[in-house]
């Protein structure tokens, strides 16, 4: 075993293209995230995780059944247009709000050593997804972001070797961590370009 980030594919590693974000790659280190909020130690959290594998799955089963159309996330997104169900095209942008909010709350989370989680998660969540949820489902991310664990706890579990190996040095986990955020940041905003500008976005 080793510590959680070398574990899980990088977004820093997933190749970009003339033709757009490799899917593969991307739905790979997608996956990361979701093993992520394991480490948040919380139950609560259990309807992002949902959420987000929910719809990593409606991208990837596009993906399964139109390989050559697929390969990268632009050309899914423009193959299924023309459709009527755009299932993947939705489930991709539901997927890129999710991810959005990860990654925010975690660039503030590394900009601000003092601040805690369940400060940078909440900022995060008002700036991302809260304007697209109901009633309800505010309601389950402020449990949500209540039952973050303390900054020190979660960055230590970041650190850990499962099997009892030495811990990372932080100044090589915030390293780590910030390429990956910062490789994440990049790709969710080209995404998020795209779909604005080709006004795939339309209708959901």
């Amino acid at each position: 075993m080793a510590p959680y980030l070398e574990t899980v594919k990088s977004f820093a590693d997933v190749p970009i293209t003339d033709a757009g974000v490799d899917t593969l790659a991307f739905l790979e280190a997608a996956q990361g995230v979701v093993g992520l909020f394991d480490l948040l130690g919380s139950a609560a959290f259990a309807p992002v995780q949902s959420d987000l594998r929910g719809n990593i799955a409606k991208v990837r089963a596009r993906y399964d059944s139109h390989p050559a159309e697929s390969s990268t996330l632009e050309l899914l997104i423009v193959n299924e247009k023309g459709e009527k169900k755009r299932t993947a095209t939705e489930g991709l942008m539901w997927l890129l709000r999710g991810l959005a909010f990860t990654c925010k709350a975690l660039l503030a989370a590394q900009a601000n050593k003092t601040e805690e989680l369940s400060a940078a998660f909440t900022k995060s969540y008002e700036g991302t997804l809260k304007k697209f949820h109901n009633f309800v489902v505010k309601g389950i991310f402020s449990v949500a972001m209540k039952a973050c664990p303390y900054r020190a706890d979660f960055y230590a579990k970041l650190a850990a070797d499962p099997a009892g190996g030495a811990p990372v040095p932080a100044d090589k986990l915030n390293e780590e961590l910030d390429k990956w955020l910062g490789a994440l940041d990049s790709i969710v905003k080209r995404l998020e370009d795209f779909y604005e500008k080709g006004g795939h976005n339309k209708g959901f």
